[in-house]
């Protein structure tokens, strides 16, 4: 399939695909024509990529799981390395929940100072 189909397919942009082939996470072979020429396979590399870059992580976290899939895993997550980027990132996320919360804290305790009789809430606003 050409570069258009396959980001229509896989609901990116044909930029977005151009640029996952400059960071060597996408290859792309040509056809006689010189045109990119991708196969469903790379469909399935670049949904992967898609679905790691919605919950946070970058292109080069992304790279483990894009390997995985070439070397004929089912799965991404299939290999030790992928596996380790989850562990590094959700480490990271814990961290990032401690500073918050640390955060938190001392505005609730400004709050606090500022305005005694003021409540403060406990859980998330909308």
């Amino acid at each position: 399939m050409r570069i258009g189909e396959l980001a229509r397919r896989a609901g990116v942009s044909t930029r977005a695909l151009r640029y996952y082939e400059q960071q060597g996470l996408l290859p792309a072979r040509r056809s006689s024509n010189g045109y990119r020429d991708y196969d469903e396979a790379d469909l399935k590399l670049v949904s992967e990529i898609r679905s790691l870059l919605t919950v946070g992580f970058t292109l080069e976290d992304a790279r483990p799981f894009v390997d995985c899939l070439r070397a004929g895993n089912e799965a991404g997550n299939a290999c030790p390395e992928s596996v380790e980027v989850y562990r590094r990132k959700l480490a990271e996320i814990d961290e990032q929940i401690r500073t918050l919360l640390g955060r938190r804290a001392e505005v609730a305790s400004q709050l606090a100072d500022a305005c005694p009789r003021c409540a403060i809430r406990t859980g998330a606003t909308t």
